[in-house]
């Protein structure tokens, strides 16, 4: 099981590198969006800050998951952006729900393996 953890763990965080990275290179296509998909696409595009900001915070957090020593802060520091992956896939994007679903479960697993090294934090 911890070969199994090992390996979800690490291509968890290269997939936050990935989509991290792309918030700054722009090199993945962009799908075509319409109605409100484009609404809201156009909303984020208008706050200047807020694409680099979720881009540094994928990349600082899939380089953390993907090390076994930082995992536990890196699902931490994730957890946020991955909520809001998935609310906005259910909201907007059903389809997503098929990516976005299974790695917020991964996220939550590594969570709950280490939920001892987060009781300082809220003790």
């Amino acid at each position: 099981m911890k070969i199994v953890k090992t390996i979800l763990a690490v291509l968890f965080g290269l997939m936050f590198i990935n989509a991290g990275l792309d918030k700054f290179l722009h090199y993945m296509p962009v799908p075509p969006m319409e109605g409100e998909m484009l609404k809201v696409g156009m909303a984020f595009g208008t706050i200047a800050w807020l694409m680099p900001l979720v881009g540094a915070i994928e990349l600082l957090g899939g380089l953390l998951f993907a090390i076994p020593k930082t995992r536990a802060l890196g699902a931490i520091v994730i957890l946020p952006v991955m909520v809001g992956i998935v609310l906005h896939n259910a909201v907007y994007m059903p389809e997503g729900l098929a990516i976005a679903g299974p790695l917020l479960l991964i996220n939550l697993w590594i969570i709950a393996d280490n939920s001892n090294k987060y009781k300082a934090m809220v003790s």
